[in-house]
């Protein structure tokens, strides 16, 4: 198997040409710069028995110069995301930068400090607040707030305080509405898929360096300690609602359907600050993450940047997001906002234009070109979403998978077709021969397009493995975006080495409890093998005693079914089994922390009628799989 190479000729020749864009960066690294106080040091962020769940001082290259198999774009990007530490924004207001992929922001209040968005990991958020706190006293935490729904945005909240202090009223948790339901389905519906898609897209188990990981665009990657959630005990629930915590005043807009099914941004009128939580930051957004999501809307973002132009810009001297490094001045920071408006509305439409005049989205993913004033701006360039796969994500929201020829409507399924496609090629090896002159003439799009139905047709095929690592090498040291870089470089790894799996945590255990009873049977139902049970009917139900309902349970045709029961219209047919439990017991015994038999017998379990038929519908589950390959079949 080959091992990494330099950057070919052509890769090295286009990164040359980008770097023109980027002549005199003294603007951009004085602006990240501005308000440092201290980093922490060394910046290494240690988890259970000592192992790193965060080392930015591995990204300590960056601050050569920007070599060929880079692109200076992103280049430049990742050199500012890695400006870690404890910076000052405004009076009263701080950020933790470059400690995990997103940033936390502490508000100064009365009596103590308002904590908003504690990061990743419960690790990296403590590191955080002690770094705040060695500097600027030992003040408690007398709220969070979290943004939005993703969890770089709650998942480190039990490092910067407790359940007994939220549930004591002492530490108000604030969300925007609709928060609780989509975190917990994010995470737990597709969990397993979006987190080994994330090793890619962050490129986690990448060695860093200049022919690795370098950057995600968005931040350096993601942290990889314990992810945590207390639930919000306070709602926001309409644009314009104005809350006071500890002395602080806070106008919030509800934006949904934005980056997050549920976020927010919010002014604080007395301090002239604005946050963006992550609806403006210094970068294309993606309008459908690579990891897998729902597809964004761009018409209603930028809508919504309209709105905060309109009620908050004229009266904000600095804004801030929880990625990224704030933009100071009012006249600056409403055309940064202007700007990005103008991206996310101007993608939608000329798409939609294209979309009517017959256009497919691969079509217009490549004919799409960015206004002048947009092309220019940096904090507009495609780092961490792209113009190409958000054009396709526009496709996709209005049109679906299918782009309306005939011949896509039934084609083979990937190995199928990578073998008929070999064969009408004339064999593997002649499919290599050519690919081979492709390479050296510097086409690796189509060598990697051509090389992937060798690797799917023939799995063990060392050659084509071997020269698609190196073409997904070379688009990795092209692309401008991080994420498009960390899937290729970790694609070519994965063919040189073997899967890395999933290195980030799939699920947390304050995820899983916060899980609604429909929630819980929701995640249940869709493992259920469909052909394995197809046969069985069964009916299980479950008197979930601290939410006061009947909930039942019907497997039959391969699909569990299930409802709360109303008293008003009484048991039709009787459950087979009735299990009297509460809601946390309920979580355990389904998704396998409690042993049922035991909890039985200590009396947390009451049965009714016939156990065996809840082992039986446990039988046909399935498992999902966190290390399903990505790059062979």
């Amino acid at each position: 198997m080959t091992e990494q190479a330099d950057a070919a000729p052509t890769i090295a020749a286009a990164n040359a040409a980008a770097a023109a864009m980027f002549p005199d960066d003294t603007a951009g690294l004085a602006e990240a710069d501005r308000g440092f106080v201290a980093a922490l040091d060394p910046g290494v962020v240690t988890g259970e028995g000592g192992a790193p769940v965060w080392d930015v001082d591995t990204y300590d290259f960056l601050a050569g110069s920007c070599p060929p198999t880079a692109h200076p774009g992103l280049w430049r990007q990742s050199r500012l995301c890695a400006k870690q530490g404890l910076f000052e924004v405004a009076d009263g207001i701080h950020q933790i930068r470059g400690l995990d992929l997103s940033n936390m922001t502490l508000l100064e209040g009365e009596s103590g400090v308002v904590v908003i968005d504690p990061l990743i990991s419960a690790e990296t958020a403590a590191a955080g607040l002690a770094l705040y706190r060695a500097h600027r006293g030992d003040r408690p935490v007398t709220a969070v707030i979290y943004t939005h729904s993703h969890i770089d945005h709650f998942g480190g909240v039990r490092g910067v305080t407790t359940a007994a202090e939220v549930a004591s009223g002492r530490c108000p948790v604030l969300a925007p509405v609709g928060f609780t339901e989509h975190a917990v389905a994010e995470n737990v519906y597709a969990g397993t898929a979006m987190a080994r898609r994330a090793a890619y897209m962050y490129g986690a188990a990448l060695p860093r360096g200049p022919r690795g990981g370098i950057g995600a665009g968005l931040g350096q990657t993601t942290s990889t300690g314990t992810p945590t959630l207390i639930l919000p005990t306070r709602l926001v629930t309409r644009t314009g609602q104005v809350e006071t915590v500890d002395g602080l005043r806070i106008e919030f807009q509800l934006t949904p359907g934005t980056e997050a099914p549920a976020e927010m941004n919010f002014h604080l009128p007395d301090l002239r600050a604005l946050c963006m939580a992550e609806n403006a930051t210094h970068t294309l957004h993606n309008l459908l993450t690579l990891r897998g999501a729902l597809v964004r809307d761009p018409h209603v973002w930028a809508y919504y940047l309209t709105e905060a132009i309109v009620r908050y810009a004229g009266r904000s001297d600095v804004l801030f997001a929880s990625h990224h490094w704030p933009t100071w001045g009012t006249e600056r920071l409403t055309e940064f906002l202007s700007l990005q408006r103008d991206l996310y509305g101007f993608l939608h439409d000329q798409t939609l234009r294209r979309i009517n005049q017959g256009h497919t989205g691969i079509e217009i993913a490549e004919q799409i070109e960015l206004p002048p004033a947009l092309r220019a701006a940096v904090h507009a360039f495609g780092y961490y979403g792209s113009v190409s796969h958000n054009v396709k994500a526009i496709y996709q929201r209005y049109m679906g998978w299918f782009d309306g020829n005939p011949a896509h409507l039934w084609e083979h399924p990937p190995v199928e077709s990578a073998r008929r496609h070999v064969e009408f090629m004339g064999g593997s090896a002649e499919v290599l021969r050519k690919a081979r002159i492709s390479f050296a003439e510097g086409d690796f799009r189509w060598v990697a397009q051509v090389v992937n139905y060798v690797v799917f047709a023939e799995p063990d095929n060392a050659e084509a493995r071997a020269l698609q690592a190196d073409t997904l090498e070379q688009l990795g040291y092209g692309a401008e975006n991080g994420t498009w870089r960390n899937f290729y470089l970790t694609g070519a790894h994965e063919l040189r080495h073997g899967s890395v799996g999933t290195p980030t945590t799939a699920s947390a255990a304050d995820i899983a409890a916060a899980l609604t009873v429909r929630q819980v049977f929701d995640a249940v139902a869709l493992r259920i093998d469909g052909p394995r049970a197809w046969d069985a009917h069964l009916i299980v139900d479950w008197n979930v005693t601290d939410e006061s309902v009947v909930h039942r349970t019907e497997l039959r045709n391969g699909l569990l079914v299930h409802h709360d029961l109303d008293p008003e219209f009484g048991v039709q047919v009787a459950p087979d089994a009735l299990f009297t439990l509460t809601r946390p017991i309920m979580i355990g015994v389904l998704l396998g922390s409690v042993d049922l038999p035991t909890a039985i017998a200590d009396g947390r379990v009451g049965v009714e009628g016939e156990v065996a038929r809840l082992v039986e519908l446990a039988g046909y589950l399935d498992a999902p799989d966190p290390d399903f390959p990505i790059v062979t079949p």
